[in-house]
């Protein structure tokens, strides 16, 4: 696959202002885990290689288990998760999904339980965010780093 642009030297403006977007997401308390495992949710369900790789490794620096991570998208079928993660990740689907969804009454019952009128403010702007990042990145066919494995001998 060929990028077909670099968005951030066609419009460094707008990208400084997602940027911003990102820093004050990531100052808002929401726990980083957290908002790994929404971006990771998110970027699986757009299909976007670029953010699935790139949250993957953030997750992992973080701490994240291998097997959270790979049961991410089967995440109601697995006991490893918090209720709070689970609201989120709920929430996350509907809102990505939301020509589909239209943020159902139960599934934003299920945030409110879990988290703040804050906080369920600053869960959607990420959600709102990491879907902004997926759509630049598989528009313009952005190419997550390719690691060459060592041949074995």
């Amino acid at each position: 696959m060929k990028p077909r642009m670099n968005f951030y030297q066609a419009a460094p403006e707008t990208m400084k202002a997602l940027m911003a977007l990102e820093e004050q997401i990531q100052s808002t308390g929401l726990e980083k885990s957290l908002i790994e495992l929404v971006k990771i949710r998110a970027s699986q369900i757009n299909g976007c290689a670029f953010c699935i790789n790139m949250h993957t490794e953030d997750a992992r620096k973080r701490g994240e288990t291998e097997q959270r991570i790979y049961l991410l998208n089967a995440w109601r079928e697995s006991p490893f998760y918090s209720d709070r993660e689970r609201a989120a990740l709920a929430w996350t689907e509907a809102v990505t999904l939301i020509s589909e969804t239209h943020a159902p009454d139960e599934t934003y019952d299920q945030v409110r339980a879990q988290f703040s009128d804050a906080e369920t403010v600053n869960l959607t702007m990420l959600i709102g965010a990491i879907n902004a990042w997926n759509r630049l990145a598989i528009a313009f066919r952005a190419v997550h780093p390719v690691k060459v494995k060592a041949s074995v001998a």
